[in-house]
């Protein structure tokens, strides 16, 4: 008797390997493979997040990553500089890829497996290899522009230094004391060990095109300034979308049959770019389910978690159209240097992208940041 056909997941960076790891630790009836057109999974990539980012039901799935974790962080403004007793935690892409190799079962996971079309119920590999499936979830990343949506872009340059960290218990995820460059710009120093250092450079840009070359001569310069002086290690980049607005049916039609997770899916904080806190909840979510695991209740269930996702961030949107179009690109920092006088617990709310009514009222009392009729403007904009 032939075997049922797996549960396909196709891409195995972030979204896709946490929804794996979730599904072969929480629903081994289901077969499942995870193809990967790379050479590792994971890509390389480190993950930030607040211990609020992280649900209940995934506390052990990221104990089983290792995170380095700081009891504390600091942020620094040319008006306001704080320490944040938050805890805050990375962990980089050879963890995941470690874990996927050791928890998935021996058969269900494909690297070097680069696909040429997907279907509800099948992937046709670029070889030409057919593979049937019960239900199909795309979770590569973008592979071009994200039709239908409005975005600003946050983007970076990181290089990974053998240095003395000077603070090796406190991060600093946000400097935006250097001059202003390409929109908001942001370095952010991660003491990984008392030895190992990332310094990374990050600009909220309206273009996405980033000078790698000329970018990373900045973190290294901002290395020496900071007296971290040692081997480069690693460097890593990255373009993030930040969502302002958009035609979610036109990013994501109703009739399409294929399900998504991850960027592919427009799951990441709209604000701040970043996904680990949604792959974390859509993963577990997906191994919770009791519905059926075809390609057309994937697709159904994957499209209304997006739906929902969009209607979620709808206020994180009010907040970008202010960052992009009420301010300078030279005066964007203010935005968030307004916004780092509130509280730690509404602080972690924003990040974790669940702010309470108040919060939201709280984030925008006083005095706006940026010029009052172009705040007013963004404030009205649908």
């Amino acid at each position: 008797m032939a075997a049922n056909p797996p549960l396909i997941i196709v891409g195995g960076g972030l979204a896709g390997c946490l929804a794996a790891l979730c599904l072969a630790q929480r629903r081994p009836d289901i077969p499942l493979l995870l193809l990967e057109s790379g050479t590792s999974f994971g890509g390389n990539h480190t993950w930030s997040f607040f211990d609020s980012d992280v649900p209940p039901a995934a506390r052990d799935l990221i104990a089983a990553l290792n995170p380095v974790r700081w009891p504390r962080h600091r942020v620094r403004f040319p008006g306001r500089e704080r320490e944040l007793a938050m805890a805050y935690n990375s962990v980089d892409s050879s963890a995941l890829n470690a874990l996927v190799k050791a928890q998935l079962p021996e058969g269900s996971w494909r690297l070097n497996a680069a696909v040429h079309a997907l279907e509800p119920d099948a992937v046709v590999l670029l070889g030409g290899e057919r593979i049937a499936a019960l239900g199909v979830i795309d979770a590569r990343g973008p592979d071009g522009p994200m039709p239908g949506l409005e975005l600003g872009w946050q983007k970076f340059v990181g290089i990974e230094f053998a240095a003395a960290a000077p603070e090796p218990d406190c991060p600093m995820v946000m400097d935006a004391t250097v001059p202003q460059i390409d929109g908001y710009r942001f370095v952010y120093v991660l003491p990984f060990t008392a030895e190992r250092v990332l310094v990374e450079d990050t600009y909220y840009s309206d273009d996405p095109a980033l000078d790698v070359a000329v970018v990373a001569d900045r973190v290294r310069e901002l290395a020496r300034e900071r007296g971290l002086i040692g081997p480069e290690l690693r460097q890593e980049t990255g373009v993030l979308p930040i969502l302002i607005g958009g035609d979610p049916a036109q990013f994501w039609p109703d009739n399409d049959p294929i399900a998504r997770l991850g960027l592919r899916g427009g799951f990441f904080h709209a604000t701040t770019g970043y996904s680990f806190n949604l792959a974390l909840r859509l993963a577990v979510s997906l191994a919770e389910r009791n519905e059926a695991f075809d390609g057309k209740a994937l697709a159904a269930w994957t499209r209304g978690q997006f739906v929902r996702h969009w209607q979620d961030m709808r206020f994180f949107r009010v907040l970008n159209r202010m960052l992009f179009g009420a301010a300078e690109a030279d005066q964007r920092y203010r935005i968030f240097e307004h916004f780092y006088r509130l509280a730690p617990g509404l602080i972690a709310r924003f990040y974790a992208g669940t702010p309470k009514g108040t919060d939201r009222m709280r984030i925008l009392s006083g005095r706006p940041p940026v010029p009052i009729g172009a705040a007013i403007k963004a404030l009205l904009r649908r």
